[in-house]
């Protein structure tokens, strides 16, 4: 009988060993196809990495470079060149316009106050035109004004005439005298009796139909001066402005609303006459005119209209601008963080949110609603010429200075720049502390100097005052106007104005300097021997050396994990096969 036990632990050896060579072959092919899908995620990772600094490179570049670049037309650059002139050339002729219309109100009134202002001498009397010392005085300023609107179709030289109502009658002139209801002053015994509410007798005088004598011998002209607080007369004017068809416009009516004031409020000798007039503009009813004023104003508002169009352009191109870098600064953020698991600092921030775009989608809205302004006021729909010369006057200063952001691109242009955006911080910081001394002063000399000194009157006037001593301008007239008749008041305020111009001009003014010259140095500095690295331009520059939180990338835990549970699987096959042999 043969033996054959020998003979099958041979080929049990020899399957167990095919079955380990196998089992390891297997293992060792899973372990190289998921070492190669795990270093095309690196290559592809790698990729990434650098279609994102691609981006981030083109996104810093200037219009020229990008045109270099990738051959990309800079659009939002010539919208803003095309933009600029068309803005300017807008405001320039809203410009010259408005000086027509100002030039009309301010000749129209000095006209006014030399026809019914008796002994006007075409000066203005401090905040008054003319003053009155004797009753017979204000009697004849009174009558003066009465007659010469009476004869006021003989006397003016304007196209100025009474208005009429609806139904075509003349609108009256209103007289209102105020006075306290009951009184008596007896000045030699010191003694008063005084009812301190005011009455008001008004009565009314038709130019047409109206006796002047009748009038002047009404009990509304029987004035007691020591009661009477004020006399008011008040009466509305049409005219026509014929001056803008010289510059090939439809020329514009106007309602003149008039008050002549008597002020005696102060009861003190003195009768003050104010004329004020309020201008209301609006559209002629019946118009007719010949030539090319109307074309003229056609050709106008096309114009206008490009210009919201392209301002209208400029807003979309801006805004979608911040879209495209929130995209970026997202797509960067995240590959920081799934890379090197850190944030990006506030400094690459604000890399990204450009406050120039912010500023000419402002400009761009301001322009906008100026130029509809505009084109209601061409149109005579709207007589709006303060709020449209604002809206249009800032839109022109934010798109004005919007340029130097293009400017800011190249170095030797780009110090104010810096320098500004360096110093600003540190330079608010001192303006709140210096601001709080200057409020102290301008508080102070209100109080002490306001009834000695013209320029110390009002809140306001102190402060202009006080910021043009900082400034040096007037120093010897603010000085010498001082009433010296209170000798304590005199010596304070010479305290008070040494004080204050040391301390400004001498120590916060020349501090206000200084920090604007450090900010200055410091960019001089970082021009020459570079600005400090953050994190996004180390990573333009292809830098590695970021502080990394862990000490190994995620792909190097992968791996070594993977080797390692290849390793622990090849050894319990190798242990099942020994035991199956044994």
């Amino acid at each position: 009988m043969i033996n054959c036990q020998p003979e099958r632990k041979r080929t049990r050896s020899i399957l167990a060993s095919t079955w380990i060579n196998q089992s390891v072959m297997e293992l060792l092919g899973r372990y190289l196809e998921r070492s190669n899908s795990i270093s095309s995620v690196m290559a592809q990772d790698a990729v990434n990495e650098e279609i994102l600094r691609d981006d981030l490179r083109y996104y810093f570049m200037s219009p020229c470079e990008k045109y270099r670049t990738r051959r990309h037309i800079p659009w939002k650059l010539g919208v803003q060149i095309l933009k600029i002139v068309m803005i300017t050339t807008q405001l320039i002729l809203f410009g010259l316009n408005n000086q027509l219309v100002v030039s009309y109100k301010e000749e129209n009134t000095m006209a006014l106050k030399n026809l019914f202002l008796k002994d006007y001498t075409g000066v203005d009397e401090d905040d008054y035109s003319v003053a009155v010392y004797t009753q017979q005085g204000v009697y004849e300023s009174l009558h003066y004004v009465l007659d010469q609107y009476r004869q006021l179709g003989r006397l003016t030289t304007g196209p100025i005439t009474y208005p009429e109502d609806e139904d075509g009658h003349l609108l009256p002139l209103d007289m209102c005298k105020e006075h306290y209801k009951r009184g008596s002053v007896e000045p030699s015994d010191e003694a008063y009796d005084i009812d301190a509410q005011l009455e008001t007798v008004c009565t009314s005088y038709d130019p047409k139909n109206g006796s002047l004598q009748t009038l002047y011998n009404s009990s509304f002209f029987n004035l007691d001066f020591y009661r009477l607080v004020d006399i008011k007369i008040t009466f509305q004017l049409k005219g026509i402005n014929l001056q803008t068809v010289r510059s090939r416009e439809l020329p514009d009516c106007y309602s003149f609303y008039v008050t002549i004031t008597f002020d005696n409020q102060c009861h003190s000798g003195k009768v003050k006459i104010f004329l004020d007039i309020d201008t209301e503009r609006c559209a002629c009813k019946n118009w007719k005119i010949s030539g090319t004023a109307q074309k003229n104003t056609h050709y106008l508002l096309i114009f206008d209209g490009f210009v919201i169009l392209v301002c209208l352009t400029s807003a979309v191109l801006c805004s979608r601008s911040i879209v495209l870098a929130v995209r970026l600064l997202q797509r960067f953020s995240r590959f920081f963080h799934e890379s090197y698991n850190r944030k990006v600092c506030e400094e690459d921030q604000k890399e990204f949110l450009n406050g120039w775009y912010v500023l000419v989608i402002v400009s761009d809205l301001l322009a906008i609603v100026g130029t509809i302004l505009k084109m209601e006021i061409q149109t005579k729909n709207l007589t709006s010429y303060d709020v449209c010369s604002i809206f249009l006057g800032t839109s022109t200063l934010m798109v004005w200075v919007s340029v130097i952001r293009y400017l800011g691109y190249f170095q030797k242009y780009n110090v104010l720049i810096l320098t500004m955006k360096a110093a600003f911080p540190k330079v608010l910081r001192f303006c709140c502390c210096a601001g709080m001394i200057y409020l102290g002063y301008t508080f102070c000399g209100w109080i002490v100097l306001g009834p000695y000194h013209e320029k110390f009157e009002g809140l306001s006037r102190v402060a202009e005052c006080l910021f043009s001593l900082v400034n040096g301008d007037d120093m010897f007239t603010t000085f010498a106007q001082l009433k010296d008749k209170n000798t304590l008041v005199w010596l304070f305020s010479r305290a008070y104005l040494y004080s204050f111009i040391s301390l400004f001009i001498y120590m916060v003014l020349s501090l206000f300097i200084a920090l604007i010259t450090d900010a200055y140095e410091t960019i001089k500095n970082y021009q020459k021997e570079g600005f400090p690295l953050t994190d996004l331009h180390k990573f333009l520059r292809e830098q590695k050396d970021f502080p990394v939180v862990e000490e190994s990338s995620q792909a190097d835990v992968h791996i070594r994990n993977s080797v390692l549970c290849c390793c622990q699987r090849i050894g319990d096959v190798t242990q099942t096969a020994l035991a199956a042999l044994g």
